[in-house]
């Protein structure tokens, strides 16, 4: 008995992994760097985190998790309440609905995707930013967001690449929504 409550215990740990991965994400894009105006384009890393494991292992950050994920992150930056979650979730759903058309594709067909969805995360959250604070916000923060997000994708996907190895073989067998 002792055993397969260890190895339960292992595998649950195991599996919360992306949302762990995502929270402590959004904790980096949160702490003081004392740079000049990085508060404003710091990258969306948890976009990143939720197109990747949208992609390769939705069952493991379900919509919960990503709405969960996008309210702490606006709790954490002082962003309005809702604004990240909507985004994070419009995310997350149009990726889980194509994600056939990335499955076993290239790394620069997954990348061009990114682009695009991305692209759209960050005039998004312009939009509602802009709308909810009654004036129109400066682009210049977002384009330079934008480009740094896109930029780390590379490096975070061979990290998430990585971790995934150590997520239990069960989890992945399971289809994705």
């Amino acid at each position: 008995m002792k055993g397969s409550f260890w190895h339960r215990l292992d595998n649950i740990a195991r599996r919360l992994v992306p949302l762990g991965l995502t929270l402590v994400f959004i904790l980096f894009s949160v702490v003081p760097l004392h740079i000049p105006g990085y508060s404003a384009i710091v990258p969306m890393l948890a976009l990143i985190s939720v197109y990747y494991w949208a992609i390769h292992r939705p069952r493991l950050l379900p919509p919960i998790a990503v709405f969960a994920v996008g309210l702490a992150q606006d709790f954490l930056s002082g962003t309005p309440l809702g604004l990240h979650a909507v985004v994070l979730l419009l995310t997350y759903g149009a990726i889980v609905s194509q994600r056939r058309a990335f499955l076993g594709k290239s790394f620069l067909v997954v990348w061009w995707g990114f682009l695009v969805v991305s692209f759209a995360a960050v005039l998004l959250s312009w939009v509602l930013a802009s709308a909810l604070s009654g004036t129109l916000i400066e682009t210049r923060a977002g384009v330079f967001q934008f480009l740094l997000t896109f930029a780390l994708y590379p490096v975070m996907t061979t990290l998430f690449a990585r971790v995934q190895r150590v997520i239990p073989q069960v989890a992945r067998n399971v289809p994705g929504p």
